[in-house]
């Protein structure tokens, strides 16, 4: 099984996942079924994630098949464009999601404003998620067109769209062009890390028995801070494999730190949506947590080490401005 496998594999879960995800919040919406809201929310959360080793994989799809006949590298580009601005939006309304499912826990429900953003653009990431799977399929299906290449703008609504998706090679170019643009996001970076590490890590720690004189509630409401260093880790990291990609693409520990970070997200699930966090969560000052929570708190730390050790063998620093 090589990238394009595995890329041929990923592709049609951001795509159907987001419509899953966007009829169950709509049918709760008509319903006014909180719990129907909760499960549209979850699913554009999962898609958001998934969206990230299917994207990754696409390059090294495109390895597989450039040099084949009939292949089209217009179509590719096209493709790699849409897909891009897909990703984004598609990352937006996930954090949109996460943000929604807290709200839910604190006070039982969405915020309006909240409901409405994520309602708008799970419809636009829907239209683009589409967009990319037909863009996709015309890679290798330029009977489609008509030709080996698409045709000329024309003021159609897939003309529209393509002037605001971004040229691969010129993103590319704009992501390593300035060292110190390099370095500002890899600070960034590394800032969020702190962030999740500070916020979760405390968490873990004290559900394993450490530092018992403070409740998990107290820790607990840390977790935003988790949730906007992930989204920073998600935004640079992007980046920097769009400045880079073919360098990402092949490494293997690249590879497995994206494997780390979807079991982080299980293992996350594994929390919240199991009676362990409604147990966890009204524990006070002393108390000791349940064998499972600690079994969670124990992985995540594992994990999130594992992740750590893995970013730090991605890319040498020496190798990171070689000819620039």
């Amino acid at each position: 099984m090589n990238l394009a496998h595995l890329h041929l594999l990923l592709n049609h879960f951001p795509i159907i996942g987001t419509i899953v995800g966007l009829g169950l919040f709509l049918i709760s919406l008509f319903g006014k079924n909180d719990d129907l809201k909760r499960a549209g929310l979850i699913v554009l959360a999962v898609m958001a994630l998934l969206s990230l080793p299917t994207f990754f994989s696409g390059i090294g799809a495109e390895g597989a098949i450039q040099q084949l006949p009939g292949v089209s590298e217009p179509l590719i580009d096209r493709h790699e464009g849409a897909a891009i601005l897909a990703l984004f939006f598609m990352e937006i309304t996930g954090a949109l999601a996460l943000i929604g499912l807290w709200q839910s826990h604190k006070f039982s429900r969405p915020a309006p404003w909240n409901v409405v953003a994520v309602l708008l653009l799970s419809l636009i990431t829907m239209g683009l998620m589409a967009r990319v799977g037909t863009t996709g399929g015309d890679v290798r299906h330029p009977e489609i067109w008509g030709s080996s290449t698409p045709p000329a703008d024309d003021g159609t609504l897939d003309s529209i769209v393509h002037t605001f998706e971004p040229s691969p090679a010129k993103f590319t170019r704009l992501m390593t062009a300035n060292k110190f643009w390099w370095a500002f996001m890899m600070d960034v970076h590394f800032i969020g890390l702190v962030m999740i590490i500070g916020a979760v890590g405390a968490l873990d720690l004290r559900m394993l028995g450490f530092a018992k004189q403070i409740s998990i509630a107290s820790l607990h409401r840390l977790v935003p801070w988790a949730l906007a260093g992930f989204a920073l880790n998600v935004t640079t990291g992007v980046l920097a494999f769009i400045g880079m990609p073919e360098f990402y693409t092949y490494d293997v520990a690249f590879w497995i730190k994206i494997v780390g970070i979807l079991l982080l997200g299980l293992n996350a699930a594994a929390f919240y949506l199991t009676d362990t966090f409604n147990v966890v969560e009204h524990m006070g000052p002393g108390e000791d947590a349940p064998p499972a929570a600690k079994i969670i708190a124990a992985s995540s730390l594992v994990l999130w080490f594992g992740v750590i050790t893995l970013g730090r063998y991605i890319q040498p620093y020496q190798n990171t401005f070689s000819g620039r």
